[in-house]
Parts: C-alpha cells; structure tokens; sequence
C-alpha cells in the first residue's frame, strides 16, 4: 500500500501579497495529490481559535477533519490540522500539549487505510532549541504506537542540524527532509520534514515549489510518497 503525506504551513492563510485568502491556501493543498496532509498555522491565535479554513469548503473538496470535539471554532490543536481523504477511516484522535513560553502542540491520528492501521502526528515545534529538543524527544516516544507504522511531519524549525537529541531514536524512527521550503518566495532553509518508522519505503519526497504556492504562505509544503 502507498500513501501520499503532505505537511504544509499556510501561515494563517496569508500569502506573500499579505492578504488572507483561505480559498488559495485550499487551492494549493488540492494541487499537492496527497492522501493525509498535516497543516500548521490553521487556527487564529487568540480567543476560541477559530479556524481560517471553512469546514464546509474542506469537506466539498472530498477531505474529512481529524477534528478535536473540544473545540468546534478550530480544526485542531494549537494550530495543527489534519486532512484526509475519503476512503481512510479516521478512528482515533488525540491532542498533544507541548506547553512553553510560546504554547505549542500536536495532533495524533490513528487512521485506517485498506486494511492497514497506521498513527499520524502533525506538529509545529518551537523556535528554541533546547525546547524543540524536548518537544521532538517527546513527540517520538508519545506517536510510536505499539506495533503500527507511525509518521511526524510538519514544521520543525530547525534548519542547521538533525532536530536535537534524535541519534538515540534512530532505532525507531527516520527523518526525510525534501528540501529547502522556506521562505517560500526563495526558499533556503529546509524547516519543514516527515519522520517515519521502519515500516515504511519512501518512493518519492518533494517541495511544491508552484507560482500558487509560493503566493500563498510564506512557506512551501512538502510531500512524500510512502509504501508499507
């Protein structure tokens, strides 16, 4: 079985001409072909966190929500989304929270694909090192579900080296890094990855590098082709 993983921070569905325009932001991840996208920066920061997105114009696009029931405003968890396309059974969904100085977080998909049950965990680490060193260590160990092919993907903020303290989690996890993505207009750091177990078979990994995408955030998402 291949999948199709896409991690895309739409920056609040701001693009380079600084407007927010929701509708471009769907248009480029319609363009990504992907299976299961995790979104960072999906939700307005204050308040109920109400979502930039409208469920509705997601939903007639063929995407279903791993939606938190606890907040109806929002598509998930500190800014974290996922999208997946019909045909995949969401089962289980989870929030992560990563609190610091600057509240951070993730969300944990268990999905059904085919016959196949696997864990997604879309995240948005933090800008401090030492902090996203912790973050990510966590992270590893909370989304490796027992037994299932697992992966993490999203916006690492780190760009000079692997993300801190992963070389003991070698045994359990690989890190893709498709390429720079960010800024978007001319791309030079390589913030955003996807990390997976050993289940997995990369087939392919990618930036979206379109006039679309570069327009519409300030960075570019990535994708990743999987087969287990």
């Amino acid at each position: 079985m291949q999948l199709t993983f896409a991690s895309y921070n739409i920056h609040k569905a701001i693009g380079s001409d600084g407007r927010r325009n929701p509708m471009r932001t769907l248009d480029v991840i319609d363009q990504l072909e992907a299976d299961i996208v995790a979104l960072q920066e999906v939700d307005i920061r204050f308040g109920d966190r109400q979502s930039v997105l409208d469920l509705q114009d997601i939903t007639q696009r063929g995407w279903q929500v791993a939606a938190m029931p606890t907040l109806p405003q929002s598509l998930g968890w500190h800014g974290n989304a996922i999208l997946v396309r019909g045909g995949i059974e969401i089962a289980e969904v989870q929030a992560e929270n990563l609190p610091q100085i600057e509240p951070r977080g993730a969300v944990r998909a268990k999905l059904r694909a085919d016959t196949a049950e696997i864990c997604v965990t879309a995240m948005h680490l933090d800008l401090s090192g030492l902090r996203r060193k912790r973050q990510f260590a966590h992270l590893c160990t909370a989304s490796r579900a027992p037994g299932l092919p697992a992966v993490m993907l999203g916006d690492c903020n780190e760009w000079l080296r692997p993300i801190g303290g992963d070389r003991g989690l070698a045994a359990h996890w690989e890190m893709i890094t498709p390429g720079r993505s960010f800024p978007a207009r001319r791309p030079m750091l390589a913030l955003d990855r996807v990390m997976h177990t050993p289940h997995w078979d990369v087939i392919d990994m990618r930036v979206h590098n379109t006039a679309l995408a570069r327009a519409a955030s300030d960075h570019l998402p990535i994708r990743v082709t999987l087969s287990l």
